[in-house]
C-alpha cells in the first residue's frame, strides 16, 4: 500500500507541476497506481469500468441542467435586475456598493448554482461601478470573489449533487435546504466586513431612494428570484426530483431570457447550448476520472488506513474535525472542488462518522471549506476570473483579500462546530 500511495501523490502532483489539466492528472494517476498492483490489461478495463459507472447516475443529469440554466440567466440581463434590486435595498448603507455586490452575488449564486458565473455576471456589472464611486479596484476584486462562493452553499449547487452521489445516499433535497443557512451566514459575515472596511476607508454612502422606485426595482427582480422558489419549494414538496427542477430551470429561465426580458435571441441560443455542453463534459470528465481514483483508493484500502491513523492522533473530536478542516483547505487551495469532494469523501466522512456527525453535516462542513479554495492561491478559479474582469494581478488582491478570509474561516468554524446551523432546516421539513 505505501507504494501505492507514493505512485499516486507522485504522478499526480508531478503532472500538476508540468502544468498537465487536472482531469489527464487524475486519470494518469490513477492508472498508474493500478498499474502497481494490477495487470495491463484488466488495469485499463477497470479504469474504463469506473470511469463510466461514475457518470453512470440519473442524479448527474440535473448538473447540465443547471449549467444551462446558469448560463442562459447569465446573458438573460438578470445579473442587472438583481443587482438593481440590491442597490435599491441596502444602498444607501455604509459601504453600500459593496454590500450591494455581496448581496447580488448571493440571489445569482443561488440561481445559476455557479460561483464563477456569479463572478462574471455581477463583476462586470460591479466592479466598474465601485471603481467609478471611488473603491480600491483590488479590493473590489476581493469582495466579488469571496461573494461569489455562498452560490456554493445556496442551492441550487451543483457541488450538493455531486456530494450526495459520493457519500453514498444523503439526500440532494437534504443538502439544498441544508445550504441555505451557511450560505447566508457566510454572505452576512463578508457583509459586516465590507461595512467595517467601508467606515474605515470613508467608502461612499448610497442615496436612499424614494420608496416607489425601491418597489418598482424589487418588482423587477422577483421574476427571477422566483425561481429559487420553484426549483426549492418544488423539491421539498416532492413535486419534482432535483433532475426534473433542473430541466425546469432551464426551461423558465428561457422564458424569462427569452419571452418575458427579451434580452436572449433565438438565435444565440445554439451558442449558449454549446457552451453548456462544453462546461457539462469538463464536469463529468473530472467526476468520472475522479471516480476512478476513489476506487482505487479503496481498493487499496486507504481510507481505512488514514482513518485508523486519524482516530489514534487523538481521541478529541474537536481537534479531529480541525485537522480535517486544515487538510481540505490546503487541499481546495491546489484542487478543483468537484475531484476533491469524489476523493476525499471517502477518506474524511467515515471518521466524522465515528466522531457522531451526521454525513449531511458533514457534506455542509466540507462544500463550505472547500469554497474557501476557489478563492485561495494558487489555483482558486474564482480568484483568476474576478482578477481578469478588475484587470489586476493575484498578488495584489491577497491583502484586502485577508479579513475576508477571516470572516470565512470564522463562518467554517461555526458551521462545524455547530451541528444546527446545517441540520435545523432539514429537520424541520422532515428531510
Amino acid at each position: 500500500m505505501e507504494i501505492s500511495i507514493l505512485v499516486l501523490l507522485v504522478v499526480f502532483f508531478g503532472l500538476l507541476l508540468l502544468n498537465v489539466p487536472i482531469t489527464f492528472s487524475i486519470g494518469l494517476a490513477t492508472l498508474a497506481t493500478m498499474l502497481v498492483s494490477i495487470d495491463f490489461i484488466p488495469a485499463v478495463t477497470t479504469m474504463a469500468q469506473r470511469m463510466a459507472g461514475g457518470i453512470n447516475s440519473f442524479a448527474l443529469l440535473a448538473i447540465p441542467f443547471f449549467i444551462l440554466s446558469g448560463l442562459i440567466m447569465g446573458r438573460g440581463g438578470i445579473a442587472k435586475r438583481l443587482i438593481e434590486c440590491a442597490m435599491a435595498l441596502i444602498g444607501m448603507l455604509p459601504g453600500g456598493l459593496a454590500l450591494v455586490n455581496v448581496v447580488s452575488c448571493m440571489f445569482f449564486g443561488a440561481i445559476s448554482g455557479s460561483a464563477v458565473a456569479a463572478t462574471s455576471a455581477i463583476g462586470s456589472f460591479m466592479l466598474p461601478e465601485m471603481k467609478k464611486q471611488g473603491y480600491d479596484v483590488n479590493y473590489s476584486a476581493a469582495v466579488t470573489a469571496a461573494a461569489a462562493t455562498t452560490g456554493m452553499l445556496i442551492p441550487p449547487s451543483n457541488i450538493l449533487i455531486v456530494y450526495a452521489i459520493a457519500s453514498g445516499g444523503v439526500s440532494i433535497a437534504a443538502l439544498f435546504v441544508a445550504g441555505y443557512l451557511p450560505g447566508i451566514l457566510l454572505g452576512v459575515s463578508l457583509m459586516l466586513v465590507c461595512a467595517g472596511y467601508a467606515k474605515i476607508k470613508g467608502y461612499p454612502v448610497g442615496a436612499r431612494l424614494p420608496l416607489k422606485l425601491v418597489i418598482q426595482k424589487v418588482a423587477a427582480a422577483l421574476p427571477s428570484l422566483f425561481m429559487i422558489f420553484l426549483v426549492i419549494g418544488g423539491i421539498i414538496g416532492g413535486i419534482f426530483t432535483a433532475t426534473e427542477a433542473g430541466a425546469i430551470a432551464v426551461v423558465y429561465s428561457l422564458i424569462l431570457a427569452v419571452g418575458m426580458y427579451r434580452e436572449v435571441k433565438i438565435s444565440e441560443l445554439s451558442g449558449i447550448m454549446m457552451k453548456a455542453a462544453e462546461t457539462t463534459a469538463i464536469v463529468l470528465a473530472l467526476i468520472a476520472t475522479s471516480s476512478a481514483m476513489s476506487w482505487i483508493l479503496s481498493y487499496e484500502q486507504i481510507p481505512q488506513t488514514l482513518s485508523a491513523a486519524m482516530l489514534t492522533i487523538s481521541e478529541n473530536p474537536l481537534l479531529i474535525l480541525l485537522m480535517i478542516n486544515l487538510i481540505l483547505l490546503l487541499v481546495g487551495a491546489f484542487m478543483d472542488m468537484t475531484p476533491a469532494v469524489l476523493i476525499f469523501t471517502p477518506i474524511f466522512l467515515p471518521v466524522a462518522v465515528e466522531l457522531g456527525m451526521s454525513p449531511l453535516h458533514f457534506g455542509i462542513m466540507m462544500v463550505l471549506n472547500l469554497s474557501i479554495g476557489l478563492v485561495s492561491p494558487p489555483v482558486g478559479s474564482v480568484l483568476f476570473v474576478s482578477c481578469a474582469i478588475a484587470k489586476t494581478k493575484i498578488e495584489a488582491i491577497i491583502k484586502p483579500m485577508m479579513p475576508l478570509y477571516f470572516a470565512m474561516f470564522v463562518v467554517l468554524m461555526l458551521v462545524t462546530y455547530i451541528p444546527a446551523i446545517s441540520e435545523f432546516l432539514p429537520g424541520l421539513f422532515g428531510l
